[in-house]
């Protein structure tokens, strides 16, 4: 039983023909799981192929689970399944309805040959690492929401760097990687513009913003747009139910510091879009009908989840900018 062929003038990369041949004697029973392929050397000698040919082939195989390797013994048959032809890391920051909106698009949009293991670093540096360091080599594609971790660019470059596409946030340090983001900086500048008249009623501005999870580029376009436009604001690390004054709009990115905004007010017998103002961020069908309508910041992240899945299923390694916008509300 022949379990490689490679031949010349096929048109097609040999190492993708060493993967064909492997999964085609798969699939036509010849190979069973736990049995050993042939090796390296041998597959080198028998078609007259350079070692990184070969190795390029069993890599692949094994990112996507059909093969696993013995050091010093060689490459055995893992899995007997061979639809699968992506598996794909995919490490996100928190689980919240934001993210089940990218990942449920990303999952009907990436197709039925791929498999998708998800996981969460919850902001913890040390999770991050050990992650990416646990996962390095078993995937044939990395996905990486970074969020405002400092030593996340330095982690993922020890990933390879072919196969990396990075996810809502990214830096100057991640630029060489794909990406499909949010530019908060800009984001929250032109949403503020188009909201500018509603804006000039309010005395103050008060962005809400404790930086354990927001980006820092979000707070540098709110002041930038503050000082642009002469306006007198605040930047808060938290809430804290403190005294809600007449006048005063708040920018909230938080949803646990929008209710606690909300619940102060009415203990001052304060009217929302009267005597203060809310603009949030990431619009969900409840922000709709709470207080008559909370004006958001947000971005379309069934359009992330798409859009990713596009750039990967076509190769495709630009960055682009998810776009978001102003969705005015009675909370203005």
């Amino acid at each position: 039983m022949k379990i490689i062929s490679v031949q010349n003038n096929l048109g097609v990369p040999k190492y993708k023909q060493i993967i064909i041949s492997i999964e085609k004697t798969i699939e036509k029973g010849h190979l069973k799981k736990d049995e050993r392929l042939p090796s390296i050397n041998k597959v080198c000698l028998e078609f007259e192929l350079s070692r990184d040919t070969v190795l390029q082939a069993y890599e692949e195989l094994k990112k996507r689970g059909i093969i696993y390797s013995v050091l010093g013994k060689g490459y055995y048959i893992k899995s007997t399944e061979t639809t699968i032809k992506q598996k794909i890391f995919l490490l996100f920051d928190e689980l919240n309805i934001f993210k089940e909106d990218i990942y449920n698009s990303f999952l009907k949009n990436i197709g039925k040959n791929a498999q998708v293991d998800i996981f969460f670093h919850n902001f913890n540096s040390k999770v991050f690492l050990k992650l990416i360091n646990d996962s390095n080599g078993s995937y044939t594609k990395y996905i990486i929401m970074p969020t405002n971790l400092v030593e996340a660019a330095s982690i993922i470059k020890t990933l390879p760097v072919d196969e990396v596409y990075i996810l809502d946030q990214t830096n100057f340090d991640l630029k060489s990687y794909p990406a499909i983001y949010q530019n908060h900086r800009k984001d929250i500048y032109d949403a503020l513009t188009k909201g500018k008249i509603k804006l000039k009623k309010y005395k103050k501005m008060i962005l809400i913003f404790s930086g354990s999870k927001e980006p820092l580029e979000m707070k540098i376009g709110f002041e930038n747009f503050c000082k642009d436009n002469a306006f007198d604001y605040a930047i808060i690390s938290q809430f804290e139910k403190q005294e809600i004054k007449a006048g005063e709009v708040f920018i909230i990115p938080s949803d646990r510091d929008l209710v606690s905004v909300i619940e102060k007010a009415k203990k001052q017998n304060f009217k929302l879009g009267v005597d203060y103002g809310i603009i949030s961020y990431n619009d969900t069908p409840l922000k709709k009908v709470v207080e008559n309508g909370i004006t958001t910041i947000s971005t379309d992240f069934e359009a992330m989840g798409k859009i990713l899945a596009r750039m990967i299923l076509s190769e495709q390694r630009d960055q682009i900018e998810n776009k978001c916008s102003l969705i005015l509300r009675n909370s203005l």
